[in-house]
């Protein structure tokens, strides 16, 4: 008699676990659901821009100062210009953005020979969002058109990396190369995902 008590605590215990999990599942599918939806709204382009942003602001530091490669590296400050985040190029498009071109050219003009080489396209993708056209800073930049241009530039900075690295295994052993690589993969991704979604 004890053991059937036993059988039917065991029972019971066995439907707790399975009804858990059916609750997890259901959670889980909501979540992916969720997820899905608020990537369709843009959340998740949003996400990857501000990831290739970063990444393109990464290899543009890392070429000025110790990754030196041969590579056509001033094509990440159009990258910079069509990917940046809509808060950070609206508060370049202002006065904030207005003063550190002023800044910049005035340091260019009367101190050349201290304007550091690594300074020069910083200051040029300043420059480059705060003198746009509106056509440029507002149309291409939220169109397909921007997206186009930010693979194009992701595409051809990836093949000349792994060119210049002897191949796309070597791309990930040599020394540094992890980090370029994975930086360069997220310059493709951002616009591959935005056209997509």
């Amino acid at each position: 008699m004890p053991f059937s008590g036993l059988r039917s605590d065991h029972g019971t215990l066995q439907a707790m676990i399975g009804s858990d999990f059916n609750e997890l599942t259901i959670a889980a599918k909501n979540l992916a659901t969720h997820t899905f939806t608020l990537t369709g709204l843009g959340i998740g382009t949003s996400i990857f821009e501000w990831i290739a942003s970063v990444a393109a602001i990464y290899l543009l530091v890392l070429d000025r100062t110790n990754w030196k490669t041969n590579m056509l590296t001033a094509l990440l400050i159009p990258y910079i210009f069509f990917s940046l985040p809509s808060i950070i190029f609206n508060l370049f498009r202002g006065e904030i953005g207005k003063w550190i071109a002023f800044v910049a050219v005035v340091l260019q003009l009367f101190f050349p020979k201290h304007f550091k080489e690594w300074f020069e396209l910083p200051a040029a993708a300043i420059l480059l969002i705060v003198v746009a056209p509106g056509l440029l800073a507002g149309t291409f930049r939220d169109n397909w058109i921007g997206l186009a241009v930010c693979l194009g530039i992701g595409c051809y900075l990836l093949q000349e990396h792994i060119r210049a690295s002897g191949g796309f295994r070597n791309a990930f052993t040599k020394a540094n190369g992890i980090s370029n690589t994975v930086g360069i993969i997220c310059l493709v991704v951002f616009p591959v995902w935005a056209l997509i979604f």
